[in-house]
């Protein structure tokens, strides 16, 4: 989206600038914390993520993004016809809908824009489970407010008005004092109560 002032991006040790704009973005799987979704039917949503998927790939993408069981409790299933912007279904569901649509298309880059904020803590780690696998050997960021949605990853970054304030593994974060660890007590102490 933007030219970098200073250093490089690279992907696949290639200098972003020297590839086509199109093919990096078929690279990427986007899922944003408010998801778009179209007056077409569910099936149809999740295989907007790739047009020549398999009845088989459309419901093991959502398996995996764990809204299968609520897709198949819908009269009309797969072919259930959503309202404008998904009005048929809960918040939850339109995040894992929209995440289905994402790893569907299997890219080589994820990126998850707080889209698990909708969902309860018992579904984001079943999702998060599923998306262990299947961002397996591909380069992932999670961008969340909920420690659980990051305490898996290689690396995390606190980000404070666009300024990197901590950077680690959750337990180094957890064992430092600062903002990662005072927002892991807090959301611990919102668990067990």
């Amino acid at each position: 989206m933007y030219d970098t002032k200073q250093g490089t991006i690279s992907l696949d040790d290639q200098p972003i600038e020297t590839t086509n704009l199109n093919d990096i973005r078929n690279q990427i799987g986007f899922v944003p914390q408010d998801p778009f979704l179209f007056s077409e039917s569910i099936g149809n949503n999740i295989k907007f993520g790739k047009e020549k998927a398999t009845e088989e790939e459309i419901i093991q993408a959502a398996k995996n993004a764990v809204v299968h069981e609520n897709i198949i409790e819908f009269p009309n299933g797969y072919q259930t016809i959503l309202g404008e912007r998904g009005v048929t279904l809960s918040g939850g569901q339109k995040q894992r809908v929209s995440i289905a649509r994402a790893i569907i298309k299997n890219p080589k880059i994820l990126i998850f824009d707080d889209c698990l904020s909708a969902v309860d803590t018992e579904t984001e780690e079943r999702i998060l489970t599923n998306l262990k696998q299947v961002s397996k050997n591909k380069t992932t960021f999670i961008i969340s407010h909920r420690v659980s949605s990051a305490k898996n990853a290689d690396k995390i970054i606190i980000l404070d008005a666009g300024e990197i304030i901590q950077q680690g593994t959750h337990n180094q974060l957890i064992t430092t004092k600062g903002y990662y660890k005072d927002l892991y007590e807090q959301q611990l102490l919102e668990k067990e109560n």
